[in-house]
């Protein structure tokens, strides 16, 4: 199945179909010429809750609401025909329980028309996810690193490492018992991630995993270089545009300070009686 041949977007059960086959493409966005730029490319766009941190300059995704959520989920829907949209449950928006969860997801799904949520627990939120999933809310997880939970897990460092492979193998069955239509493994070690693609019988979404995973995401503000406060080990830049906007910005202001911009070509002259304007 391709991104490139499609005419409609693709269903959460499509996503589960390509299991094992062509890898799937993901990107996150955030707006909608962005959304419209890879609409055509990816299988799937996720409305990530990295938006606090790539647009709105927050530590860390703890601070991102559902108002955000629900605000850009609905600026990416506009710039999407081809690719599903995915958004992102907010931190504490579902963690108290399933009721909860399925109010916030509702309201999510219902006011940006996204295709899925996404959330992020193994084990402990398997219940959640079969709560929703059997009222037809379809849910994809997210294991391994999971940003909302820094602050327990001591920071965004790799996650599976020796015994504690077991639990995330046992994270990523949970989820997939669930119901979960798809799992994204966040900065997992390469032969864990392996294993777990090799497990599981949803596709396996990695970023910082392995080229073995079902398929692949990343925040598009890192591989684009618009992001520049760090640059992860997992990321590969396919552009440096925060370098070159910059570069452009300080032309610019140079321009305008020699009185170069604007130039004849910029302004207007006097109205002339019967021309067109």
């Amino acid at each position: 199945m391709s991104a490139t041949a499609r005419k409609s977007a693709p269903l959460p059960d499509d996503i589960r179909a390509m299991k094992g086959g062509t890898p799937i493409v993901s990107l996150t966005a955030y707006t909608t010429p962005m959304a419209q730029m890879m609409d055509a490319h990816c299988d799937f766009v996720l409305v990530g809750d990295s938006v606090g941190m790539v647009l709105h300059g927050l530590p860390s995704t703890l601070g991102v609401t559902m108002d955000m959520m629900v605000m850009h989920g609905k600026a990416v829907a506009r710039g999407l025909t081809s690719a599903m949209m995915v958004i992102d449950m907010p931190f504490g928006s579902y963690e108290e329980g399933p009721e909860q969860a399925f109010r916030n997801a509702a309201r999510l799904m219902a006011e940006t028309a996204a295709g899925a949520v996404k959330l992020e627990g193994g084990v402990a939120m398997a219940d959640t996810i079969a709560f929703l999933v059997a009222r037809g809310i379809p849910v994809m997880a997210h294991i391994g690193l999971t940003p909302q939970s820094i602050n327990t897990l001591g920071g965004y460092k790799v996650q599976g490492r020796g015994d504690a492979g077991a639990t995330l193998m046992a994270d990523a069955k949970a989820v997939a018992e669930a119901g979960a239509f798809a799992v994204v493994l966040e900065k997992v070690p390469e032969n864990l991630a392996n294993d777990i693609t090799g497990t599981v019988d949803i596709p396996t979404i990695g970023i910082g995993a392995s080229a073995g995973c079902d398929g692949q995401i990343l925040v598009v503000d890192d591989m684009l270089g618009l992001f520049t406060a760090f640059k992860a080990k997992f990321v590969k830049r396919y552009a440096e545009l925060g370098v070159d906007g910059e570069a452009a910005i300080a032309a610019y202001a140079e321009d305008v300070r020699a009185r170069r911009f604007p130039g004849p070509e910029h302004v207007f002259g006097d109205a002339v009686p019967g021309a067109k304007t």
